[in-house]
């Protein structure tokens, strides 16, 4: 059994949404992405109705917890976990978020790492020694963040695109953390995304957040998706040039599987304004 590329739309792989997806997936969602922290080494009924999927259906892993800026050692056991995990499913793209998680134990939150040139190289050794394990380049991804570090030398998009270049890897862009870290911290989202190094963009996130009463944005991927943040990624994709796969991101609130499905179909629109034929969605090869 052969698997199409990764067509243009894709969805995160929720439990509350099997019981739908083993009925019929529906064509416009191409893709699922994947945690395989919460996924690898499982048995029984799990690992058989993951197994029943990725037979069929094209994959990402998408990491939580890698801590690639923390000041821990990096987790060689979950990375080498994480890569029979992809061997064993046939999955080919890995990306993780640029932040820290973790020290002596899990933070279980995102935190930013200092933007300063020692940071880079220190980030940027560790993201090539992960993609030396996994035997592949990774995405690394814009985070949301709600605290500037201190003693900042560059700008975050200047700092992204300096351990992206140092580490030869490529970008995960998520374009609602572009989008609430400008609300959160006043600055211009789109001249942030032009600064970014969209020639090594891989794939995309896009997501809806949440509002506090106080005006705080909230990256909560529990909401539907704001026109400004699909206006991100429609000037996004205008930059980057081609069709890069993209992942409506849906934690929690989830809607019912046609409602969110919209959403889903909206990322292909937006493709295929931008791309035309190079966007349509290809049938899979069984």
């Amino acid at each position: 059994m052969a698997l199409t590329p990764l067509n243009p739309a894709g969805l995160g792989f929720r439990r509350e949404l099997i019981p739908a997806l083993q009925q019929a997936v529906p064509p416009e969602i191409g893709f699922f992405e994947i945690a395989p922290e919460n996924w690898a080494g499982m048995g029984g009924r799990s690992a058989h109705t993951l197994r029943a999927f990725t037979e069929r259906h094209p994959f990402v892993c998408h990491g939580l917890s890698l801590s690639l800026g923390g000041p821990g050692a990096l987790d060689e056991t979950l990375l080498r976990r994480t890569r029979d995990f992809m061997r064993t499913h046939g999955i080919t793209l890995f990306t993780e978020h640029l932040s820290w998680c973790a020290d002596d134990s899990h933070l279980y939150d995102l935190l930013p790492i200092p933007m300063t040139e020692e940071a880079v190289r220190y980030t940027a050794e560790r993201i090539a020694r992960a993609q030396d394990i996994l035997g592949m380049r990774i995405g690394v991804e814009n985070a949301s963040t709600y605290i500037a570090p201190p003693g900042a030398e560059m700008t975050e998009a200047e700092f992204v695109r300096a351990v992206v270049e140092q580490a030869d890897c490529l970008l995960h862009l998520d374009v609602n953390n572009i989008y609430v870290n400008s609300r959160n911290f006043g600055f211009d989202p789109h001249a942030y995304l032009r600064q970014l190094p969209l020639e090594r963009t891989c794939y995309v996130h896009v997501a809806g957040h949440y509002v506090e009463d106080d005006g705080l944005l909230v990256d909560t991927h529990g909401s539907d998706v704001i026109d400004p943040v699909w206006q991100l990624l429609s000037e996004a994709y205008a930059h980057i040039g081609h069709a890069v796969p993209t992942c409506l991101e849906r934690d929690f609130n989830i809607p019912d599987l046609p409602t969110i499905t919209q959403e889903v179909a909206q990322i292909t629109r937006l493709q295929q304004a931008a791309f035309g034929e190079q966007a349509t969605p290809q049938r899979r090869v069984a």
